[in-house]
């Protein structure tokens, strides 16, 4: 299932970056080229980026490749390490639940009930930040699933 999840995460990125790389180039190309800046372009682009951002960070959590101090477990013995280990995982979990899933959750909302709309797109703002609460239970899925294993 996490392999699963991974190949689609990864897909997912590639297809957002492809799609944002286009958007950055006809946004150079309308300026330069035919003097008349598109008018989603920008919009389009910060939108994708934080998509990549969050989404980003879900796919490098969940190869466990984010940046960590690690200093200090480094010093210790296996036992201790694997003790530090589970301590963080569990703070990770409780972070991301609290701030992604409640938080992200509750931004969702108040942008549909509020019918909040983008200026250039007029797509729901609700759409946009739909990424923060799917990226958390993406992670809490990565981190329970690591403590699950023996690799931890």
């Amino acid at each position: 299932m996490r392999r699963k999840i991974d190949a689609v995460l990864s897909r997912t990125l590639i297809v957002i970056m492809a799609v944002m790389v286009i958007n950055v180039l006809w946004q150079v190309f309308t300026r330069y080229v035919t003097g008349n800046p598109s008018s989603f372009t920008d919009e389009l682009a910060r939108y994708l980026m934080i998509w990549i951002g969050v989404l980003g960070a879900a796919y490098v959590s969940g190869r466990n490749l984010h940046v960590a101090i690690d200093i200090l477990p480094m010093r210790q013995n296996k036992k201790t390490q694997k003790k530090l280990k589970t301590i963080v995982t569990m703070l990770v979990i409780l972070f991301v639940f609290f701030a992604f899933v409640i938080g992200g959750s509750r931004l969702v909302y108040i942008s549909y009930v509020l019918g909040q709309q983008s200026p250039a797109l007029q797509v729901p703002l609700a759409l946009v930040y739909i990424i923060i609460p799917i990226s958390g239970l993406l992670i809490m899925y990565y981190k329970i699933s690591d403590l699950n294993t023996k690799e931890l």
